[in-house]
């Protein structure tokens, strides 16, 4: 099972279609969140994500400049998220009427 923040994290590498690295991720889910995210939580998300693996990485190192890690999405990753929005679905179910939600 994902941890909340690791679910946050895999949804945002999906949108950036390919591989990515922390700081497009951190300014992805500051965007879509509203709220502040600090790039070593982003980091550290993904190294917990490529533990369980979820995720892969490689290292770019440049003739000049600083390396950069790049993660992309597993097929085991894409797996967890359709298993987590299928689980959410169902939890979320018959929840309109008693959360006072109504249908446009």
């Amino acid at each position: 099972m994902l941890q909340h923040f690791e679910l946050h994290v895999l949804l945002a590498m999906v949108r950036e279609k390919g591989e990515t690295y922390s700081v497009p991720l951190v300014l992805s889910l500051e965007e879509r969140t509203g709220r502040p995210v600090a790039q070593a939580a982003v980091y550290i998300a993904l190294k917990r994500l490529e533990k369980k693996g979820l995720v892969a990485s490689r290292l770019d190192e440049p003739e000049s400049g600083h390396p950069r890690r790049y993660f992309r999405v597993t097929k085991a990753g894409l797996a967890a998220l359709t298993t987590q929005r299928e689980e959410h679905e169902r939890l979320w179910r018959g929840l309109s009427r008693a959360l006072g939600s109504r249908k446009a």
